[in-house]
Parts: structure tokens; sequence; C-alpha cells
């Protein structure tokens, strides 16, 4: 007997790349013994087969069901508004690299019931290639440039190519297609330029380009001298400064140690002028009973003759005098008041 059947028989696998939309159809045509009611259901096949297969998108009772799975929520449709008139293809709308796998259609309509796989792989371009140099950029020097992607479904694929100057890669170039690293042995100045690489893989490419100037071995020897000179004469320069600052504490250590080392007990040593005054005080006191006549002998006495701060007596030696060797005549009968004559000396100097 004659059942429903799919017809859609000419595709089962599509590559696409990230970003695009794909159809994945499943067309199909009912006999007249189907009579029981029309279902339709696309579902994802995981890898593993562990796991259960997930309804993405279904069809029954004159309703689409498209709430199963989150993942292409939005993202999915069927190509005709009703399905059950034989066309249940599926849209995918910018697709992820998540949306590849193994999907199927299937088709009830009791008693018959149909299927059909179509597996779908997305593929990411590669993006954000990036090109760099490894190795002295010197004559006779081995130089390697390298390429990579940082986004890009495999199988990746690298080529260089020379822009600059003949546009051929050097003659002992050799390139590794898997890693994207371009070996240039024994370099030399005439492979200086600029160099392009192209990653690619089925469904994109990328691009990058790196500069390579190849220039004469730099002189080690001398800059290692003029290192060592330089680091001498830095370590000359710190030695002198520390020195200075060494020498210039120790004198501010040595005169706060003398401020501080003066004796506060030792009284100020006196001026010959507070001498004078204090022994010609002392001298105007004892005389200042005498009368005018007895002062003749008395004014006499030279300025000179009064001692100096180099002649003073130590504390405690006051000067005595003698009593004078002249007897005063007894006054007080006569009513007088006695007074006592001082006496000079043939040099002049008070006795």
């Amino acid at each position: 007997t004659r059942s429903l059947t799919i017809t859609s028989v000419d595709q089962s696998m599509f590559e696409k790349a990230q970003g695009e939309r794909v159809t994945l159809p499943c067309t199909f045509e009912l006999s007249a013994e189907d009579e029981g009611p029309l279902d339709i259901e696309w579902v994802l096949i995981p890898a593993d087969n562990q796991k259960k297969e997930q309804i993405i998108i279904m069809y029954a009772v004159n309703r689409i069901y498209d709430h199963y799975y989150a993942a292409l929520t939005g993202r999915m449709e069927f190509t005709q508004l009703d399905p059950g008139n034989g066309d249940a293809s599926l849209v995918i709308q910018n697709l992820k690299a998540a949306d590849t796998g193994t999907y199927q259609c299937k088709v009830k309509k009791a008693p018959g019931v149909q299927s059909r796989k179509i597996q779908l792989t997305v593929l990411v371009k590669p993006a954000r290639t990036k090109c760099s140099i490894e190795g002295p950029q010197e004559i006779g020097k081995d130089v390697t440039l390298k390429c990579a992607s940082q986004e890009g479904s495999p199988l990746l694929s690298y080529d260089w190519r020379r822009v600059s100057g003949t546009h051929e890669l050097p003659a002992t170039s050799m390139l590794n297609k898997d890693t994207g690293e371009l070996l240039l042995k024994n370099a030399s100045q005439e492979y200086s330029g600029l160099y392009n690489c192209v990653a690619s893989n089925r469904v994109g490419t990328d691009e990058c380009s790196v500069q390579l100037n190849v220039t004469p071995p730099v002189n080690t020897a001398g800059i290692i001298v003029g290192a060592i000179i330089g680091t001498l004469l830095g370590l000359s320069v710190l030695t002198f400064l520390v020195f200075c600052c060494c020498k210039k504490h120790r004198e501010k250590k040595y005169e706060k140690e003398v401020h501080h080392d003066i004796r506060e007990d030792v009284p100020p040593p006196k001026s010959r002028s507070s001498t004078a005054r204090s022994y010609m005080g002392s001298n105007r006191s004892s005389l200042g009973s005498m009368s005018p006549s007895n002062m003749e002998g008395y004014t006499k006495t030279p300025y000179s003759q009064v001692p100096s701060e180099d002649f003073e007596r130590a504390p405690g030696q006051n000067p005595t005098f003698a009593p004078s060797k002249v007897a005063a005549p007894n006054l007080s009968r006569m009513g007088a008041v006695p007074v006592m004559i001082p006496a000079q000396s043939k040099d002049g100097s008070i006795v």
C-alpha cells in the first residue's frame, strides 16, 4: 500500500559560516491511506548517545509550537505558514558555532511515519589574525615569521607572501601551513621588506602584515664596555655624595657636643672696667668721712695705680690695711671728732 513519503533527498550535509542563515529542507507527500492527525517535529540529535533528543519546533493540530529549545528561540521558523501543505522545511538565522549538530525532520500521519536527518556544521571565519617576528633581525641569523588567528574553526591553513620587492619568498625560506611559521635561514639584507600572511578555512579568510628589517650585527663588546664604565662612574659619584653627607653629619654632631659641653656653674669673667669701678667705690666709702683738708695726699694718687683685673685677688682674700703707726691725739676732751688720715708711701700708694 502507498503511504506518506519525504521527497527532499537531494542534500543531507550543510556547511555555513557563523552569522549566515541556512534552510534545512523537508518536503513530503501524503497518501489516501493516511487518515490520522498530521504531526511534524524537528529534533536535535546530540553527539552523545547517552543524551536524549531535543525537540526544537513542532506542528500539531494546525498549530506551531516553537518554545521548546531556548537556544534557537527567535532564530528559527518554518518556511511556510502552514507546513501541513507538504513543506516542513526549517530556516535558522544568525547561525552560531553552537548550532552545529544533526537535525532530524519527522512527519507522522497514521499509519504512515517518515523521517530524514541533516548534518549542519557552522564554521567560524578566521579573525583577529596577528603577525610577529621571532629571533634577531641580523645578517647571518635565522628569523622566524609567525602568523596565528585568535578565532576560526579548524582546519585553518596559513600562507605567506612577500608584498615588496620580487614578491617571491627567499630561496632559504621554509613554510609550515598548519602552524603559520615561515623560517628564513641565514638572513641577508635582501630579505628585508613587507610580508603578508593569509589565514583561511572553508568559510573565509583573514590577513595580517609585518615589516622585516635585516641589519648588520650590533657591536655588543662596545655596549658592554660602555655599560661597565657608566656603572663605575655612577658608583664613584654615589660614593662621593655619601662621603660628603657623612662629613657634614660629623661636623654638625661635633658642634652640638661642644655647645652642650659648656659648664653652666662657671661664672663669666669680670671685665676690667667693673673691677676698677668696684675698687674705686670701696675707697670712696672708706674716705667718705674725711675732711677736705686731709684729702690733699689722697687726691695725688695717680689713676694708673688702680688695680687691674690681672691683679685681682682670689675670692675670700680681701685686702687688710695695717693700722697707722702714728697715734691719734685724744681729741675727745677737746670735743672734736677723730678722723683717720691715710698715709702715703714714697711711691705714691696709699698705706
